[in-house]
């Protein structure tokens, strides 16, 4: 499957953004995805994670209560609606898929569908 992310720009402290991630194949609906992000100098990091039916999630620390995972089978995409940005928030965006029966992984090396990232820059 492809990924295409989009959404990413730059946005004061406080401010909103929502990303989006387009699938290619129509099996979407048997994967779980996830959103990570890479700050400069930084490694990889895990920010959400849902499952194929969107019913159950999981949120890294920094973002819980900030930021929604969620998902449109029939559209074959999924969001990340982030609130509140913080300048720590700063990072290039990556949508990740896996085939996954029941629930999500929340590790990088669980995804081996990857988009080209999208760059969200918060201002303070």
């Amino acid at each position: 499957v492809q990924l295409q992310a989009s959404g990413g720009g730059l946005v004061q402290a406080g401010g909103s953004l929502r990303l989006s991630c387009a699938a290619s194949r129509s099996t979407f609906g048997n994967y779980a995805m996830g959103w990570f992000r890479q700050a400069p100098g930084k490694k990889r990091e895990f920010v959400a994670a849902l499952d194929r039916s969107g019913e159950k999630s999981d949120y890294a620390y920094s973002v819980q209560g900030r930021f929604t995972i969620s998902r449109d089978n029939a559209e074959n995409t999924i969001y990340l609606q982030m609130h509140n940005l913080e300048p720590e928030d700063t990072a290039v965006h990556y949508c990740a898929g896996r085939l996954w029966n029941t629930g999500y992984p929340m590790n990088i090396q669980s995804y081996n569908f990857w988009g080209q990232g999208t760059l969200v820059t918060v201002s303070s």
